[in-house]
């Protein structure tokens, strides 16, 4: 091969390499976006669960509360009419 040809096939080769590992490195950063995106979501998750089993815990307090209370006691208006 001429010269002039082998310098042609290592720039082309070169410029294969940059690209490859141009490509490589933004595959990694993607994996690692994803990795941060996946633990975010499985925090969003716990948090979830954890925000739900209170509401549970306050709902039932509060359930109590009302039924505990003559203000939300229902009055039957038929019997005090009598």
């Amino acid at each position: 091969m001429m010269n002039a040809d082998m310098d042609a096939v290592e720039a082309e080769n070169r410029v294969e390499l940059e690209e490859k590992t141009r490509l490589i490195n933004q595959v990694l950063e993607l994996q690692h976006t994803l990795e941060d995106l996946s633990a975010r979501v499985d925090a969003v998750k716990e948090e979830n669960l954890k925000l739900k089993s209170e509401n549970q815990v306050l709902g039932q307090y509060i359930e109590n509360l009302m039924s505990a209370s003559s203000v939300f006691q229902t009055t039957d208006t038929k019997s005090k009419r009598k």
